[in-house]
């Protein structure tokens, strides 16, 4: 329950979409009881980063469910994705949808089952007989190689020899002489060939004899290799079938048919999951939810502390689409046209080129369910154009500055400008927090988070380079204004390089897959400029922002 009463809040209409949402006021309130709770607990130990002292830390995402029981009355329940302080049960929050480290657990008895296998395994491959035949084996191996490499060379030798022999006497015998002489020189040919065969013969028989006594030891080992496969693979599909989920129907569904028996690791163990599954079991009726991330973010991420964030898409969706069947659910926004209502406006253009200024929250190109965008706009907008028109994009939130190309001889020169990066822009940004430092740059590689599309990761093994320099231009409400120049063109760069803690580690205002959602993002494209390809003036197209 409620620490203090809720009966001036408002109960909504439908449950929340877990992709895409803004938390209830009841939810935001459950998350602080749970966070008050995390500050002051002594149940657990688990390093958050909360503390300067804390090595190795790491945060957490928390979920909250707002429930409602057979009495009407409001609670909440809390969760926990994955384990915490290495363990998978805490009075506080509800327990997992299944518990493979329960006492009582099947996993527990299998595991040790395999476990001994493989120290079976182990020992095989360690007794004193079984190395010293491997040993041996490879020291015969490179004997016979080299072996038969020097015959290869003698043979060649002896040939060159022969060869020379036959030069000489070729002038100083006669026919007779000579035919005699290639029939010898044949033989000797013929003697060294067979000597070839007969020392491949011998090595491959002496090998023969140790890969005879190695095979017995190989063969244990591959019997109880394919004995622990077949084991675990049993036991996977075996785990498969014990995380079942319920829907507000109280259907089941297990991990396996809702992956098709391939579920990625760690299914079924984030907090929204829990959840939902302990709500239905107790014949609680879900109200809302939310899910917040608690200490230090990960060095590829980017979790704000006590900052609430979207279910997963690869774990979740599949999961919760089958949990949410039931239930009276928020729509999902991305399916609504968000330029529904918005006009482009023409602020540049000439025989070849035009700039757009795009309104936020506009597709620059269409998208999966969205057609409407600057593109397909833009082909009304100048109808005798031809080639792809747009020569760059710009996010979805982001406003500003679009190039439109009319020619397709025109998009190929200023995509070349673009790419040989001569086409200066400038960003004009708003973050939610203080910058101390006046200017910089920061170089962060980043890549697609394939778990949580279209997140962006910084990745210094895969990532691609993304370089952005900055400058601060005011600080004012405790928010800093700054322009952003981007050297590189990375999606999502300027919101990942403004938010990431090795980056400015301050959010843009508004950004809601990277900071705390808002009216709109705070980013605009304001500047861009070029020298014409086909002029050769110096182009610069300004667009004021709205903030």
């Amino acid at each position: 329950m409620f620490s203090t009463s809720v009966s001036g809040y408002e109960i909504p209409n439908k449950f929340t979409f877990p992709f895409y949402y803004q938390a209830h006021p009841l939810a935001q309130l459950a998350a602080k009881e749970v966070q008050q709770y995390l500050a002051t607990q002594s149940d657990f130990q688990h390093q958050f980063g909360l503390n300067e002292d804390e090595k190795d830390p790491i945060g957490k995402m928390f979920g909250v469910l707002v429930v409602k029981n057979e009495k009407d009355e409001l609670g909440f329940l809390a969760a926990f994705s994955g384990k915490l302080a290495n363990s998978n049960e805490h009075a506080y929050f509800v327990p997992p949808v299944f518990d493979l480290l329960a006492e009582n657990s099947f996993f527990k008895a299998e595991e040790v089952e395999l476990n001994n296998i493989n120290a079976e395994i182990e020992k095989l491959q360690l007794q004193p007989e079984y190395l010293e035949l491997k040993k041996e084996k490879k020291a015969l191996q490179l004997e016979a190689e080299q072996d038969i490499a020097q015959q290869k060379i003698r043979i060649q030798l002896e040939k060159q020899k022969r060869d020379q022999v036959r030069a000489e006497q070729k002038k100083h015998k006669t026919e007779a002489e000579l035919e005699e002489l290639n029939f010898r020189l044949s033989e000797d040919s013929k003697k060294e060939s067979i000597l070839l065969k007969k020392m491949k013969k011998f090595w491959k028989y002496t090998l023969q004899e140790k890969e005879e006594k190695l095979q017995q030891f190989e063969q244990l080992i591959q019997e109880l290799k394919q004995s622990r496969k077949l084991k675990s693979a049993a036991l996977q599909q075996k785990i498969f079938r014990q995380y079942a989920f319920l829907n507000a129907a109280k259907q089941e569904k297990s991990l396996g048919a809702i992956f098709q028996d391939n579920p990625p690791a760690g299914a079924g163990e984030c907090a929204a999951p829990k959840l939902l599954q302990y709500a239905y079991l107790q014949n609680l009726q879900p109200i809302c939810m939310g899910e917040f991330w608690w200490g230090t973010s990960l060095q590829s991420q980017i979790r704000k502390h006590a900052n609430f964030y979207p279910a997963c898409r690869s774990k979740c969706e599949p999961i919760l689409g089958h949990m949410l069947e039931g239930l009276q659910v928020d729509e999902n926004p991305l399916l609504t046209n968000p330029a529904e209502g918005k006009e482009l406006s023409i602020i540049y253009e000439d025989t070849f080129y035009a700039a757009i200024s795009k309104p936020a929250e506009f597709l620059s190109v269409p998208g999966k369910t969205l057609e409407d965008s600057v593109l397909t706009r833009a082909k009304k907008l100048f109808p005798d154009a031809s080639g792809p028109l747009l020569v760059h994009r710009l996010d979805m939130s982001t406003s500003g500055i679009l190039l439109i190309a009319k020619t397709e001889k025109a998009h190929k020169k200023l995509q070349a400008l673009f790419i040989q990066r001569k086409v200066k822009k400038r960003y004009v940004a708003l973050l939610e927090g203080i910058v101390k430092e006046e200017s910089g740059s920061i170089n962060l590689p980043l890549r697609v988070d394939l778990d949580n599309r279209p997140h962006q990761l910084v990745c210094y093994e895969y990532g691609k380079p993304a370089e952005t320099h900055w400058k601060r231009i005011e600080i004012k409400n405790a928010q800093t204004r700054v322009h952003f120049f981007p050297i590189s063109g990375r999606t999502h760069q300027l919101r990942v390089h403004a938010a990431h803690q090795l980056g400015l580690n301050t959010p843009i205002v508004g950004d809601d897959l990277y900071g705390k959602r808002a009216e709109r993002l705070y980013l605009h494209a304001e500047e861009i400029q070029f020298t014409h390809p086909f002029t050769k003036e110096t182009i610069t197209i300004y667009s004021p922002s709205e903030f």
